[in-house]
């Protein structure tokens, strides 16, 4: 990341205390009725410049500039219970393009993921002219791994591993790249909320996903940075096929102390 720095304009500062309150990182105090750092220590999080009544406070060293929230923005929870509770793996796709607008979308849905520690460590590749070769990558060592889940699960042995036998011929594919791999599966969460949203069908490939962090020939051929490792591959595409119920699940299983 970029080099940032807590700023405190004192002159808009009205010592309020509400950005000390906030800070994670006790790295601020009031001295004098007004606002100040302790040190650069510091996560960085922008608590303190969201929370600031006056706009005092800021963070240096970002190509954008904070949003104002000018009105509380609530989902309504019927409604994204439904969206989970209808959701479904997508393997069957129509020859269709995704608009730009969408992908980008989808994307920044990723960007703006909270991570932990303030990392944003995530990154993304997009599949779309290389997708074919990765794919083709993936499934040449997939034959070979085979045979030897054939001997273990049964299931295993119904499955053919045709050449898209990762991506079904959707058009594009998304991997989700971090230091941290909760970080990533995070900002994959709100990815798919997004493209669900644009009426796209979203399957999380939990095999490509292996395939790359197993395989330092493809972990190469997607330059994929030291450091980082797959955390999650989202194919995506308009459905070519329509769910008309939801899937059952287990009863809930709680423990409340």
């Amino acid at each position: 990341m970029a080099d940032h720095m807590i700023k405190i304009d004192s002159d808009k500062c009205i010592g309020c205390g509400l950005c000390a309150k906030t800070c994670v990182a006790h790295n601020i105090e009031l001295k004098n009725g007004l606002a100040r750092t302790l040190s650069e220590h510091c996560l960085m999080c922008g608590q303190c410049s969201a929370v600031c009544p006056k706009e005092a406070v800021s963070i240096s060293g970002y190509d954008e500039q904070a949003l104002p929230q000018k009105e509380q923005i609530r989902l309504n929870p019927g409604q994204v219970l439904d969206v989970i509770r209808f959701r479904r793996t997508i393997r069957q796709y129509q020859k269709k393009e995704i608009p730009a607008h969408v992908l980008e979308q989808i994307l920044e849905a990723g960007r703006l993921t909270h991570t932990a520690k303030n990392m944003q460590d995530v990154s993304f590749l997009v599949l779309d002219k290389e997708k074919s070769a990765a794919e083709r990558m993936a499934v040449r060592l997939f034959r070979k791994i085979k045979p030897f889940a054939d001997l273990f699960n049964p299931m295993a042995r119904n499955v053919k591993i045709d050449d898209h036998f990762f991506f079904f011929q959707a058009p594009i594919v998304i991997v989700v790249l971090a230091n941290n791999r909760t970080n990533g599966i995070l900002a994959a969460q709100n990815m798919e909320f997004v493209a669900e949203a644009h009426g796209l069908g979203v399957l999380f490939s939990g095999f490509f996903t292996s395939c790359i962090n197993i395989s330092p020939k493809i972990k190469k051929f997607l330059k994929v940075p030291k450091g980082k490792k797959a955390a999650a591959t989202l194919v995506l595409g308009y459905p070519n096929v329509k769910y008309r119920r939801s899937a059952q699940r287990e009863k809930l299983n709680v423990t409340y102390m």
